[in-house]
This record gives structure tokens, sequence and C-alpha cells, in this order.
């Protein structure tokens, strides 16, 4: 049974293996098949003078052409030439006024760039300066301390109106010009210890506070009635300038006023008080140092008798 089937399955293959297509041999051009590739463009003779129009395309072997919008980035906007007569400088200033860093100053340095500008804030100190450098316009508070100015001109500080303090501590100062400060509409803090001045210009009445310590005013060193129409002072620091004398008349306002190690040798009953108002009371001075003079305060008790506390000296 086993031999009988075996001889069907021979002869089923059989049957299907003539059914099968035959092949036809494969031939090869024997002219064209040892043609290197350098030769093939001369193998076949194009016609190059051939129209479109006359050449005959195979149908379904073009590949169909696409149509496609470049689109290109939009040119920059053209930056408009500077004037040649304008030319700028390496902070973005002009010649004709200040740039980024402020006005220059004699050595050609912008000054924000020769000091530190914080906000309306400017720093020189310590930087062996020997004039005071030109400030932007809108600064507020200015430090010049340790270094080695010698004058102050009238034009040192001309426009600034916001200017509310200056600081020229441990300078050379010597002369002042009669309207440095004058003109300054909001100046409310002048503090110009350890220089050498001898004459302190005319003040403006807004200052709130006021150091001369450590200079050279001695007897005429401050005018009279120099400090009468200040309703705002509080502080005034007069120390160490061989002053002989209390000067007068002081305003209301004042809260401090430090003398001490100066030449004063006598004091008014009126300095302080009024010697025929016994109800009148200064309440606002509180802070009066006259240590260090050769003044014995015991010999005119009646000039404290208005005052919240008695001034700090010798009593013998």
């Amino acid at each position: 049974m086993k031999a009988i089937a075996n001889i069907f399955m021979h002869f089923f293959l059989f049957d299907a293996v003539l059914a099968g297509p035959t092949r036809s041999p494969v031939t090869y051009d024997s002219e064209t098949y040892d043609v290197g590739l350098e030769d093939l463009d001369s193998l076949y003779d194009y016609d190059e003078n051939l129209s479109v129009d006359q050449a005959q395309v195979e149908i379904g072997t073009v590949v169909p052409s696409v149509t496609r919008e470049i689109y290109l980035p939009s040119p920059l906007p053209e930056e408009p030439e500077e004037e040649a007569s304008t030319p700028k400088l390496i902070d973005g200033s002009s010649p004709h006024g200040p740039g980024v860093l402020g006005p220059h100053t004699h050595e050609g340095l912008p000054t924000c760039l020769l000091c530190m500008c914080l906000s309306t804030s400017v720093y020189c100190d310590d930087r062996e300066l020997e004039d005071l450098p030109p400030l932007p316009k809108e600064t507020t508070h200015f430090y010049s301390r340790y270094n080695r100015i010698k004058r102050v001109n009238r034009d040192d500080f001309a426009n600034l109106s916001n200017l509310k303090r200056i600081d020229l501590t441990s300078n050379f100062i010597s002369e002042i010009d009669e309207d440095a400060f004058r003109k300054l509409p909001q100046l409310q803090e002048l503090i110009l210890r350890d220089n050498k001045i001898r004459q302190l210009p005319e003040l403006p009445p807004t200052l709130i506070f006021i150091d001369i310590s450590n200079n050279r005013l001695g007897r005429k060193g401050i005018k009279q009635e120099a400090f009468k129409d200040m309703f705002d002072l509080h502080h005034l620091y007069i120390t160490d300038n061989n002053l002989d004398h209390i000067p007068l008349p002081l305003p209301e306002s004042l809260q401090s006023l430090h003398l001490q190690n100066n030449n004063i040798q006598e004091m008014h009953e009126d300095t302080f008080c009024k010697m025929k108002d016994y109800s009148y009371i200064r309440k606002s001075l509180e802070d009066i140092r006259l240590d260090g003079n050769p003044i014995n305060l015991s010999k005119t008790p009646h000039a404290y008798m208005c005052l919240p506390r008695l001034p700090v000296g010798s009593l013998f």
C-alpha cells in the first residue's frame, strides 16, 4: 500500500513540472557586453537638436512635475547712515554732548568710567583726582572723598538742580568760589570735613546737614548770620577749626551743634535762650558739644535755662 502511494506521488509531481512555463535562454549582445562606462556616450547617438515636441516620451516613465513656492526671508530694514559730521565716541556719545557714561572729564574719560555711577549717585572716592569731574545732570548724590582736589569752582556744580548731597571729605580744598553751592535748589547735605578751607562761601537755605569740621576757618572764616535763614538745618558740625566764637544766630530747627576742640572762651546768656523771656523753651536743640574749648560753662548758667539738656563742656 505504501509503495502504491509513492508511485502516485511521483506521477503527480511529474505532471506539475511538465505543466510549468518554459524559459527562453538568456543571450547577451557580444557587441555591447564588454563596453566600458567611458564609451557609453558614443555608443548611442542622441540627437541634441531634437525639440521637446518632436521627442517621443514613454507614457508612465516621466516623473510628474510639482510646483513649489520658495519662501525667502524678508530683507532686513536698512539702517540709516550716520552723518559724517556727528561721529560717535566709544561710549556711544557724540563730541557735542554727554553719552551713556556721562560727560567727559579733563582726562578725556567719561565720568562714569572714571568713577562709579549707581542710579543717580556718583562715587569718585580715592581716584587721585585733582579737579572735580563733570557730573550727569540727573545726579542727586555725589561723593569724591580721599582725593587731591584743591579748589571748588563756581561751574563745578552748575545746572545740577537735583543734587541733594555733596561729600568732599579728606581733600586739599583751600578755596571755594562764592557761588559754588549757593545756586543748588535742592542741596540738603554738605560735607567738607578734613580739608584746608579758610573761608566758608554762601550756602543755600535748603541745607539740613553741614559738616565742615577739621578745617582752618579761624576767627573770620564764617560770615555773620551765615546760618540764620536755614529754617530746616538740623545738624551743624564745626569742630577743630580754631573758632573763637559761636556763630549766631542759630536757626530754631537746629538739633545738634558740635563745636568741640576750638578756641571759644565765652558765651552770652542769649546765645541759645532769650534773656527777657523766661517761658521760652528750645526743645529741638538737645545736643551741644563744647568740650575741648577754654570756656567755663558755670559762669553763664542762665544761657542754658531754655534747653532740654546742658551742653557738654568744662564746668571749672
